[in-house]
């Protein structure tokens, strides 16, 4: 049993600093993210150098995706451990099927949130700008706005986790 706990301890503490990675890297690359300053226009086409941004984007999404990952298969285990022991009755969604779906939706709006604020932060050379040839900056407080649904979702997803825990034992 205290090999169990010690597995469960370092699950949490894995998605625990996977989420705070997460959470640094997007509000890192809310101040490294390009400027209007930085839009360079030559007539009608613009020039936008690429930015830091785009690197503390990709890492907080990489981070956030496996940190997603790991809780729901750390989750999914102990729902299937505890299945085989339980009959299969209907019921309604326990609080921790809720913050499952909080979970999921959430994790859905922050990754298509810094995926495309990551993907306007990429050079874009004269002509060739974001989306039809122009140039687009993002907005501020964009990334902040990811980093806190970061918290929410993996506070969700560990909270279901612990919920569920909780209730098997």
């Amino acid at each position: 049993m205290e090999n169990y706990h010690k597995i469960n301890g370092l699950v949490y503490s894995v998605i625990i600093s996977l989420g705070i990675v997460s959470f640094v890297s997007c509000v890192f690359a809310e101040f490294k993210k390009s400027k209007e300053e930085d839009v360079k226009l030559d007539g009608r086409l613009c020039y936008l150098p690429g930015s830091e941004a785009f690197e503390f984007g990709i890492a907080g999404l990489i981070c956030l995706v496996a940190a997603q990952i790991t809780g729901n298969f750390f989750l999914g285990r102990i729902i299937f451990s505890v299945g085989r022991r339980r009959c299969c009755l209907a019921k309604r969604p326990s609080i921790g099927t809720i913050l499952l779906a909080v979970s999921w939706i959430s994790f859905g709006i922050v990754t298509v949130l810094v995926s495309t604020a990551t993907s306007m932060n990429t050079r874009q050379p004269f002509g060739k700008g974001w989306l039809a040839g122009d140039c687009y900056v993002v907005k501020d407080g964009v990334y902040v706005a990811s980093s806190l649904l970061v918290i929410i979702t993996l506070a969700c997803t560990l909270i279901s986790a612990a919920i569920t825990l909780r209730q098997t034992h």
